[in-house]
């Protein structure tokens, strides 16, 4: 029975130096590791300088747990046992895990290792003589063969020391440890041929520039795919930027600009670059990446004015670019001038894959225990083959009864894809069930440690936020921010909205700009409220706030408004309220007597808000106000 812990390896080492203390510790392997740790590549160098018969099981750790292994063949590395045994090791996890295994062949031939010759080879052959055990000298003999066989480097007696430790750390900066590398999934099932036909559209060795499309459906893997794509040929190009979910990040009145900044700061590798317009942006793309090689990718592409804004022509960027977009819709790619050909069109994972990726999530292993077989094989049916709903399956189903199993699954062959992906948030604990649908309603992309701030406040708790990153339901990326895929906020959106279908003042939660409109402008609201969260478009009418707007709300606890226009005094807020989270707010006067007994966190950046009242003061802090009662 085969159990695998983890099917992508993450790495607490970038590299292992294996060598013979004796021979290079205080020479060439010293110079190595000192050149690799100063060009911030995390190296593990044993220094230990006598070393016992058995390899140690720190040391065995220390291997599985880098990503490349240098191995120093040097004259005496053959005459020790402890060289050898690592030696096997790191074979081992070149063939499990696909460490990268470079050789360095210090004073020694490479033919001399490989076929255990000269003076490399009478140590091995003193080895032979003291240990009998001819299956373990074969072992080493063949450990040997394997990496002498390798690609590497040759320092003989004419070789400058200091050029080749120089181009040793240079191929694996540039090749193996890349700082732009993006974190893909944890189980990467079926992916690679995938990314290979991906690199092959791609073609970067030719010198044009050419967009390329990845196309299907939502949760099918897109992202996950072109972030392998993008690891995989980075380092070939001058500047590079994933620009990850485009369709959401664009939206609102900036939203364009920040990501016309983002594409710019990190191709440029400046730390700061002032874009005052969408028509600035646009010229300064093409002013400054005309004549640079560039790898761009457009993750999540709804609609032309983000194409059109972001990388609207080939001749924006310089010869060798390459431009990835992913999309769930082929239309766009066409408009936009996307060959055909260069069209990737995402399937569902075979029944094969799909088995093994849930086998992975839900029992660490690449096939299920022989008890969930069937259910197994009725759990991938179910999902369709879509990575996302295995992902969300699995990691709801995991150690979980068969009973559980069972259960879980009744009646799938009807059901949708959302009910799939419900069947983790039914799972959950009343808390943690609202702690995601706040999320889903009103925090994705907000950081974490503020969304735990207001969550607390709201009578929550910080390890909820773990359960649901358990659940594979949310995670957290870049920045800090919190991510949950839009397929997840739809379905989250879709079980308060039926909540009350025809009536949003019965809702739990209000988040859509023409329900909080009319809930807030009609005052229906009821003590069904929970949160309000007012985002209105810019060509929206002015909000009509009311003294009882909030009032009939008995129970609300969360007022967040981002964006919009506003007149009127806020007053009779319910005293349930726990925080209002209100930038830029134009209103002057919030009366004392309006601030809820329960008030905990008040956040309003920028807010004009003079009169308070007897009882109150107005502190600013960094633009943030805080109202202190006296």
């Amino acid at each position: 029975m085969v159990i695998i812990e983890e099917c992508s390896p993450t790495y607490k080492y970038h590299v292992f130096l294996s060598f013979r203390g004796e021979d290079t510790r205080n020479n060439f392997t010293g110079h190595l590791y000192s050149a690799l740790r100063e060009k911030g590549i995390f190296t593990f160098m044993d220094d230990q300088l006598i070393r016992g018969e058995e390899i140690s099981p720190a040391l065995i750790q220390a291997i599985e747990q880098s990503k490349i292994s240098i191995v120093v063949f040097s004259g005496n590395y053959a005459s020790s046992k402890w060289c050898l045994d690592e030696l096997v090791k790191i074979l081992d996890c070149k063939k499990k895990i696909q460490q990268i295994v470079l050789p360095v062949f210090f004073k020694v031939d490479p033919s001399d290792v490989r076929n255990h010759r000269g003076s490399f080879g009478e140590g091995l052959a003193n080895l032979e003589r003291k240990f009998k055990d001819e299956d373990q000298v074969q072992e080493w003999k063949t450990a040997l063969f394997q990496a002498a066989s390798l690609s590497g480097w040759h320092l003989d007696e004419h070789c400058s020391e200091s050029s080749i430790v120089g181009k040793i750390v240079e191929h694996i900066s540039k090749e193996h440890v890349n700082s732009t590398d993006l974190d893909v999934a944890e189980y990467q099932v079926g992916i690679q041929h995938r990314v290979r036909a991906i690199q092959n559209l791609l073609g970067v060795e030719v010198r044009d520039v050419h967009m390329v499309g990845i196309w299907g459906v939502g949760g099918i893997g897109k992202t996950t795919i072109a972030k392998a794509v993008y690891n995989s040929i980075v380092h070939r190009f001058d500047g590079s930027c994933f620009l990850e979910n485009v369709r959401e990040n664009s939206k609102g009145a900036r939203g364009l600009v920040e990501l016309q900044k983002i594409l710019l700061r990190e191709i440029l590798k400046e730390r700061e670059v002032e874009v005052t317009s969408v028509a600035r942006g646009i010229n300064m793309i093409k002013e400054r990446l005309q004549y640079k090689r560039v790898l761009l990718v457009l993750d999540d592409v709804s609609d032309m004015n983000q194409l059109n804004n972001l990388a609207r022509q080939c001749s924006w960027f310089g010869m060798g670019s390459r431009i990835i977009i992913t999309t769930r819709d082929r239309k766009l790619l066409r408009c936009h001038g996307v060959r055909p050909d260069l069209i990737y069109e995402v399937q569902e994972l075979d029944e094969h894959d799909a088995l093994e990726l849930l086998s992975v999530i839900a029992f660490k292993r690449i096939r299920p225990l022989d008890s969930y077989a069937e259910l197994t094989k009725r759990a991938v049916r179910y999902t369709q083959g879509l990575p996302l709903a295995l992902t969300v399956l699995g990691s709801s189903l995991r150690g979980g009864s068969v009973e559980l199993w069972e259960a879980a699954l009744d009646g799938s062959e009807s059901r949708e894809i959302k009910d799939v992906l419900k069947i983790s948030f039914d799972g959950l604990g009343h808390r943690a069930k609202e702690a995601f649908l706040d999320i889903a309603c009103f925090f994705k992309g907000e950081h974490r440690e503020h969304v735990i701030k207001i969550l607390k406040a709201c009578g929550s708790e910080e390890h909820f936020i773990n359960v649901l990153i358990e659940k594979a339901l949310i995670s957290v990326r870049y920045m800090g921010k919190i991510w949950m895929h839009d397929l997840i906020e739809e379905m989250g959106r879709d079980i308060v909205h039926e909540q009350s279908p025809d009536n949003p003042g019965n809702r739990s939660r209000l988040w859509f700009h023409e329900d909080v409109y009319r809930v807030l402008v009609d005052n229906i609201g009821t003590n069904n409220v929970r949160g309000i969260k007012v985002e209105l478009p810019e060509d929206s009418n002015v909000l009509c706030l009311c003294a009882t707007s909030f009032s009939s709300m008995k129970n609300l606890k969360l007022i967040i408004c981002r964006a919009g226009r506003y007149s009127g005094v806020v007053d009779g807020l319910p005293n349930s309220l726990r925080v209002i989270d209100w930038a830029d707010c134009p209103l002057q006067v919030l009366s004392s007597h309006t601030i809820p007994r329960e008030l905990s966190v008040i956040h309003m950046p920028r807010s004009r808000i003079t009169v308070l009242g007897d009882g109150y003061k107005v502190c600013s802090f960094g633009g943030t106000y805080m109202f202190i009662d006296l």
